[in-house]
């Protein structure tokens, strides 16, 4: 367990912890929405948030009701805690910079290394590393995800046991892997059922 890691483990628990009384009867899913400041891996947050049985009726669609209720493109997605190395994680950042440096994928300099007039070589270096860096965090994401449930931390606070959607909007389809890395089989069934159908 890294410092980074459990830094996770204590914020998301209490995020969840956090989540209006009034609307937990009615979350049956948290989501995971992994993404990173102005593209630059060195910079990735996960916003922990959830979505509730009135957004997926408003949202709706006759013909494909799963859509609605499995796609996070229908989710609430805005006005959710980030962590991660973020402003807005002033904890976590150092600790997340300390880890990737530890772990030797970590890169200074500018981030749009794409654009700049760089050698091959050392192109292909900084974007072997931005890879590496995107990975490591989908990693602690999933792991963390486990960790909610492990931990009982979801049941206790919502008095059941609810899915954790993983997802990063820059990397369409892997969300279907993320989230069965990070569920127990039996919570994700639907969400499988309607992956595999759309």
């Amino acid at each position: 367990m890294t410092p980074f890691r459990q830094h996770l483990r204590t914020a998301a628990e209490d995020i969840v912890r956090r989540f209006p009384e009034a609307l937990k009867p009615e979350i049956y899913a948290l989501s995971f929405r992994i993404w990173r400041i102005d593209g630059d891996d060195r910079h990735p947050y996960v916003a922990i948030g959830y979505n509730t049985e009135t957004q997926y009726e408003q949202q709706t669609y006759p013909e494909d009701p799963g859509e609605a209720r499995w796609n996070y493109a229908c989710w609430l997605l805005d006005g959710f805690e980030m962590l991660g190395n973020v402003p807005e994680d002033p904890a976590g950042s150092p600790l997340y910079v300390d880890e990737v440096k530890r772990l030797g994928i970590w890169f200074d300099g500018e981030y749009d290394f794409l654009t700049m007039d760089l050698p091959e070589e050392e192109e292909d270096e900084l974007d072997a590393r931005s890879d590496l860096l995107r990975l490591h965090f989908y990693d602690a994401c999933i792991d963390l995800a486990r960790h909610l449930h492990a931990s009982g931390r979801i049941e206790k606070v919502f008095g059941r046991p609810l899915p954790v959607v993983v997802f990063d909007m820059d990397c369409p389809g892997w969300e279907i892997e993320a989230t069965e890395a990070a569920n127990p089989p039996e919570l994700i069934t639907d969400y499988l059922a309607w992956q595999k159908s759309a």
